[in-house]
């Protein structure tokens, strides 16, 4: 019984993820500011971290929990760098 309740509910949060992936895919294809842009990007990598982790708890292996973790360090330094070249208009000084 739970062993069926975890598929289904992975299962519900990867279909949930994957709408919210192609939101945030349609907010950086037409987001009407830059900032717009950079908000759905940062949308996108945490949807994309996630989908991974749901993965890795659906087959058990850790390669797809230590590719979250890159996705996540580099989504991070890359949100930043954003968005100091949007109030700046550079990044390095």
């Amino acid at each position: 019984m739970s062993q069926a309740v975890l598929h289904g509910s992975l299962l519900l949060a990867q279909l949930m993820l994957g709408a919210a992936f192609c939101c945030a895919a349609f907010r950086v294809l037409r987001g009407p500011r830059a900032q717009d842009r950079v908000v759905g990007l940062d949308t996108l990598y945490v949807n994309g971290m996630l989908l991974l982790l749901c993965f890795g708890i659906r087959s058990g292996t850790d390669l797809y929990f230590e590719a979250a973790l890159v996705i996540a360090l580099l989504g991070f330094v890359s949100t930043a760098a954003l968005a100091k070249f949007l109030m700046r208009g550079e990044v390095i000084e």
